[in-house]
């Protein structure tokens, strides 16, 4: 039975099954994936409880060699594009009403956040080609392709410190961040490949600078869908894509919130350990996460496959699971209030810098 357990993990298809619904109803149907994600996961995450459990020796040598948790990977790639693709059409519909495409746009944007970049977070962590090229298409339908740059290779040298854009500072309130975060992580992106380009002896304006296309594929995406079905649905996709690159912000946001590591010199701030991130063992937000939230472990294996994530002893551990949290972070004062406590604890107990 230990081979087959990656099917737990299809729990992250029901999301897509509520998307149809969204996509292909109407009335308050078309809010009924946020519904899943917001209130009943909080709810089943609260009744089941946490898993602290890492997998044994033995289940862990079966899982390194089982194809089936790549392929649940794979299979949400093809969902999460014919979801882009179903969406594009369904929004032609001229009887829709504003609530109804309101609707729509937020579950295309949902899926855009939980399959469009979480997926292609965990796929674009792997070293082989195939993978990272189903990342790249994942990030495409979310117009978020800089992230594959910035998250790689800004963001994981960088996290808790304030030279990451995507590190949350201390009684810095989820708006300021997301004024923060979603420019200087744009800009992050250009200047990593800039200083790329610049050690390789290779011109910055040249079809080899990632920047370029990943900004070409992303108009050349937009001007397909201005061709094939109009300006409005263009809109349309571009607003659920900001809805998705919102989610996954406020996602960074809740994860680092106000650790920071300590600087050990002049340019080296000390190793990233497990307390510089927030870790949330909930089991329903796990599986349909597909492990982001075990994120201490991430950050200091970042190569290491979602499943064989573990819960790491020393990783601070928060009071809910990540769709519980997101949505306190959108109350600022009830965000601090549960934190801040938090925060300054971590502090006293493992690092004494806080951002």
């Amino acid at each position: 039975m230990r081979r087959w357990r990656f099917i737990k993990y299809l729990v992250a298809w029901i999301l897509p099954v509520f998307a149809y619904f969204s996509l292909s109803g109407h009335g308050w149907v078309t809010f009924s994936p946020l519904i899943f994600a917001f209130v009943f996961i909080p709810l089943l995450d609260q009744c089941v409880g946490l898993n602290e459990r890492n997998l044994s020796d033995v289940e862990r040598a079966v899982a390194e060699h089982s194809r089936g948790y790549d392929i649940v990977l794979q299979l949400t790639v093809l969902i999460q594009v014919a979801c882009t693709v179903y969406f594009l059409r369904v929004m032609a519909d001229a009887t829709l009403t504003h609530m109804e495409i309101t609707g729509r746009i937020l579950c295309m944007g949902l899926m855009n956040g939980v399959f469009g970049i979480n997926v292609a977070h965990e796929l674009g962590h792997r070293t082989d080609y195939y993978h990272r090229f189903l990342a790249k298409i994942l990030l495409s339908t979310t117009l978020f392709l800089h992230f594959y740059v910035e998250h790689n290779k800004g963001h994981h040298r960088n996290v808790s410190t304030p030279e990451d854009p995507a590190t949350a500072r201390f009684n810095e309130t989820i708006y300021a961040f997301f004024l923060r975060t979603i420019p200087n992580s744009y800009a992050s992106a250009w200047h990593i490949i800039a200083k790329e380009l610049q050690r390789k002896k290779i011109p910055f304006w040249s079809l080899r600078n990632e920047m370029i296309l990943y900004t070409m594929v992303h108009v050349l995406t937009i001007a397909a869908i201005v061709a094939i079905s109009g300006w409005l649905i263009a809109l349309y996709f571009v607003l659920a894509a900001l809805f998705g690159i919102v989610l996954l912000e406020t996602v960074n946001y809740i994860e680092h919130y106000g650790l920071m590591r300590k600087k050990v010199s002049a340019n080296r701030y000390e190793d990233v350990q497990a307390w510089h991130s927030w870790n949330s063992d909930f089991v329903i937000g796990r599986l349909v996460l597909f492990e982001l939230t075990r994120h201490s472990d991430h950050h200091w294996q970042p190569n290491k496959p979602y499943v064989l994530l573990d819960s790491v002893p020393d990783s601070f551990q928060m009071p809910a699971g990540y769709p519980a949290m997101m949505l306190l972070t959108f109350f600022p004062p009830a965000w601090f209030a549960v934190m801040n406590k938090r925060v300054n604890d971590a502090s006293l107990n493992k690092n004494p810098v806080r951002v």
